[in-house]
Formats: C-alpha cells, structure tokens, sequence
C-alpha cells in the first residue's frame, strides 16, 4: 500500500470517477413559487477522494450532498442535470433501487443527530439495521462491528453504550453513533453533513482522525459539507466553494488554502473581526450552589457552583459529557437536581418546571443547539415567534405581527419568511428563527446551548454581534454553552470549564486563557483546529495515542 502525501493524503491513490454531477439544477417551493437553490453545478469524485463543500447558511450545500444521493427534500424537485452513480444516473432510477443503494452503497451523515434517531430504540439496534436489512452481515456479526465502530470512534464504554437510548448519551456522543451507523455497511460514498458541528474540539480530532482513517483504508469517497473552514483544511483533497446556490470556485485544498482566486471566498478565510472587553457586571443575576444531577445512576453533575452577574456572558466549555447541556437543563427546571439549589436575583427558583410561575419562565429562556428538534414542523414562523409574543405579552393581530417582523429584522431575516416552515428554512435560518423565539418573551437570562455550531463564519459573526447589541441595549445576560474557543474569545467575560461534571476552573476570559492553564483547560485550548493541513496529522503524532479513551 503506498503513501503519498496530500493533497493526496490517502495511503491509496484514489481510483476512478465514482460520483460524476453535470449541471445540476435544483429548485424548491414557497408561497406557491418554485425558485432555484442549485444552479448549474458540476462536480466529480473519484473513489477515495474527499471533496469538501463550503459556502455560507442557504448557499445548497444540503442540498446538493443529498443530490449525490438521489434525493430531494419535500418541496424540492430536479429540473436539470445528472447525477451519475458509479455509471448509473440516480436521477432516473425508480424509487426502489435508489433505495437499495442508499445505506449500502451510499451513505449519509446528517448534521441534527437528535432528529436522525428514534427515540424510543436503542443506540444499537439502530445501528446494525442498514447492515441487517441490506444483508451485508448477520445481526450478531453486525453488532460486534457496531461495537468495533463505537470504539474506533472514541464512544466511551463502546461494549454497552449501544444498550442506551438517544437521550441518554450527550449530543456528540449521539453525532458518533450515527458515523458508525453510516460505516456499518461500507459504503462506496459517505455524504458528511456537519458531522463534527455537534462536537466538542478534543472529540472532534478523534472523530476527523477516524474519519479519514475509514476512507484511508477502504477507499471510501466523500462529499465533506462543512462551514468549519479548519475542518475542511484536515479533510479534504479539493474544496469546493459554494454561494446562492451556484459554484464560485475549486481547487485542491493546499491551492485554496494559500490562494483562492475569487473574492467572496477570501472573505470566508478572513478571521473573525469580534472581540469584546471583559464587562465586570454587577449583582449576580443567577447563582448556582452545590448542584449534583444525574441521569439514573450516572451522575452528570457533581457539586457544581456558577455565579452569572447580570449584563454578562459566561461561556461554559468542556468535552461532549462534560455536563454542559445538563448544567441548562438544570437551571431552566427541565432536569431535578439531587442537590443543591438555583437563586435567581436572589430568589430561590422551584427545582422543576411545572412548580415555576409564568413570571420565572418569562425571565429565563433557552435556545438549543438543535433547531431541527426545537422547532414544531407543522408551524409557520408567524406561529413559533408569534406564541410566545402572545403568551408572556399578551400581543394579538396587528401588534403582533408588527412585533414579529420586528425581530426577524433583528436576526436579518425578511417578512417574506413569515409564512414559511422550518423545512422551507436553512439550518443557519431555523437556528435563527430559534433566537428571535427567544427574544420575544423580552427575557433576563438566555442559555444559548450551543448556538451557533450550525452557522457558517459569516452568519457566526453576524449573530454574534447581534447578541453583543442586545446586551449592551437591554442588559440581557447570557449563560454560553460552546465547544468554539473561537466564540469564547468573542463573546465571553468569564469562562466556566466544565470535565465529567465537574467544574475544573472558573475565572474572568483574560486568566482562563492566558498561561500557564490547568491541564486540562490547555488541552482543550491546544485541540482548535487550524488553517493548516498538516495541523491534525501534528496533534496526532504528538498524542501517539495518549489522549483518555473513555472521555467525552
């Protein structure tokens, strides 16, 4: 087997065409209007290539990697193009053999793990069914590969973590499960959407590392959909930039990287222009004392201690499993803790949420990192911020909607989406329309779980600023769930760091992040992707295997 380097970073060379797209049209429906999301796109993929996709929220990156598939969303139709599979154009196969091929042959990583799993089976069981149904293994032999899966991709306890349930693991743990369930049957090509956004900067070095350890050594080819520009830089042989739908350029990822030709992608390699002065703050707004919380038997918090001043930001980082998301679960009564108690400005909230008055939920408001999840399908933007207007202010009619336009201009969205459903909507536009849900009951406290890992850098910044104002105008405080140094850096007065729920240290941005740091704070900080393509082989090397498999 020989190596080469990259870019051709694949100890075999890649083979031949596997994945040929000619001009590609894709057009998808609203307001009774068909209008075009893909626009004359070509693209070839050899068999163990990687080809990653980028390009800002609502540019076709989605829809063009399930083009690779055969497939349109609902609302969405071919209108021109071929999409030739191995010899094979998927656009005029009936239904029933694309769906032989799809899990098989072809394969497909979704950036919302929560919304690709059933809630009510378990981890493993969802796992080996592509395998069973396909007949590629037996349900025995297909469960000890899921398990070989589980721990070639860093799951802890990867024997029994199968026997858990969706909601019994953390969402990055969840985001891996479904890698291995794309790999159980090997396919030919794997379509990787987002598939690290959910994760935390340790975690996702393992879930790169075995990612391109799968295509490495089964010549898999992959379309690598990111708006993670460091990511890509790890794993992609070509990159392709997408806008409105419409290719602006490609080239091998090194060319890019150093030299990209056309002037909206060099606005996508420019670093984040945001930093915030550390903000004192005053009176403590929320102040969390002692709190333990589990999940059965497994405790998730131990004896956790946060102070949130008013007008401030504290970002609270760590691995997937840290306890992040439980800490906000906690706080918002969706969680009992066993211990400890939860003041806000003083006062003792009720532990669950049935027992808190209309008041307590008003003053304190969550936006999660999954808008997939959070958003009802069956409602219009007009409904999801609407009720909350009418709920906590008591606006109707008029005043309302004038309310509601109001803040979709606040998040940079049109009136014109006021009658559209989330599935009409972008990834980066539904985690919006989550934020302006947010702001309409005029809260105190906003958790934001994890809120942008779903937005491209442009569309980052944007709503980063747009928090920053609304801080400054209203004094809103936040409690910041990240695994992005890079938003901490942002947006952050103090750093809360967070390791198998324990807080290891806690302090204003400045000191967290100068050195020298606790061990473990310094690797989360050596853990951030780079722009450089040799920046995962180096952390690897250095780690040479050392890195606490059971973490995360």
């Amino acid at each position: 087997m020989m190596d080469i380097d990259r870019d051709g970073r694949h100890k075999r060379p890649p083979g031949g065409v596997l994945l040929d797209i000619r001009n590609l049209e894709v057009e998808g429906q609203s307001d009774g209007t068909w209008h075009p999301i893909v626009r004359n796109v070509s693209l070839t993929l050899r068999r163990g290539e990687v080809l990653g996709v980028i390009g800002e929220s609502g540019a076709g990156k989605s829809t063009l990697g399930l083009a690779a598939a055969g497939f349109a969303r609902p609302g969405c139709r071919f209108t021109g193009g071929s999409v030739v599979f191995d010899g094979v154009d998927l656009l005029s196969l009936s239904e029933t053999r694309k769906r032989r091929l799809r899990g098989a042959r072809i394969a497909y990583v979704a950036q919302s793990a929560a919304a690709a799993f059933n809630p009510a089976r378990r981890l493993i069981d969802q796992t080996v069914e592509t395998a069973t149904v396909h007949g590629t293994a037996r349900r025995r032999e297909a469960i000890l590969d899921a398990r070989d899966l589980y721990r070639r991709l860093r799951l802890p306890d990867p024997d029994r973590v199968g026997e858990r349930f969706p909601h019994q693991v953390s969402g990055g743990q969840l985001q891996r499960v479904m890698t291995a369930m794309a790999m159980s049957c090997r396919p030919d090509l794997i379509i990787f959407d987002e598939p690290t956004t959910a994760l935390d900067v340790t975690t996702q070095v393992e879930v790169l590392a075995a990612i391109r350890r799968v295509v490495e050594e089964f010549g898999t080819a992959a379309l690598y959909i990111t708006h993670d520009l460091a990511v890509v830089a790890q794993m992609a042989d070509r990159i392709m930039v997408l806008r409105h739908g419409g290719t602006v350029e490609e080239a091998p990822t090194r060319q890019m990287l150093s030299a990209p030709r056309e002037a909206y992608t060099k606005t996508l390699w420019a670093v984040r222009d945001l930093a915030k002065p550390e903000a004192a703050g005053g009176e403590p707004i929320l102040t969390i004392s002692g709190i333990t919380a589990a999940y059965g038997s497994m405790t998730a918090l131990d004896d956790v201690s946060v102070t949130i001043p008013r007008g401030t930001t504290v970002a609270v980082v760590g691995e997937s499993g840290s306890g992040k998301s439980t800490l906000a679960r906690t706080i918002t009564g969706l969680l009992l803790p066993k211990a400890g108690h939860i003041l806000f400005e003083g006062k003792r909230l009720p532990p669950g949420l049935p027992q808190r008055t209309a008041e307590d939920l008003r003053r304190i408001q969550m936006i999660y990192q999954s808008a997939d999840t959070a958003l009802n399908p069956r409602h219009t933007v007009r409904k999801l911020i609407g009720r909350p207007l009418q709920f906590y202010r008591g606006l109707k009619g008029a005043a309302r909607d004038r309310r509601i336009v109001e803040l979709l201009e606040m998040i940079e969205l049109k009136s014109e989406y006021l009658d559209r459903l989330p599935s009409e909507l972008s990834g980066g536009q539904k985690q919006r329309i989550s934020i302006a849900r947010a702001l309409a009951a005029s809260p105190d406290l906003i958790i934001c779980d994890e809120i942008t890992s779903a937005l491209d850098q442009v569309v980052q910044e944007e709503i980063l600023k747009l928090l920053l104002r609304l801080q400054r105008e209203l004094a809103i405080s936040y409690l910041f769930i990240t695994h992005d140094i890079a938003t901490v850096r942002a947006i952050a007065d103090e750093i809360v760091v967070m390791h198998r729920g324990k807080v290891v240290e806690q302090g204003p941005k400045s000191r967290i992040l100068s050195p020298p740091h606790d061990a473990y704070t310094g690797l989360l900080l050596s853990s951030v992707p780079q722009m450089d393509p040799d920046w995962l082989d180096g952390i690897l090397a250095g780690k040479e295997g050392s890195r606490d498999p059971a973490a995360g």
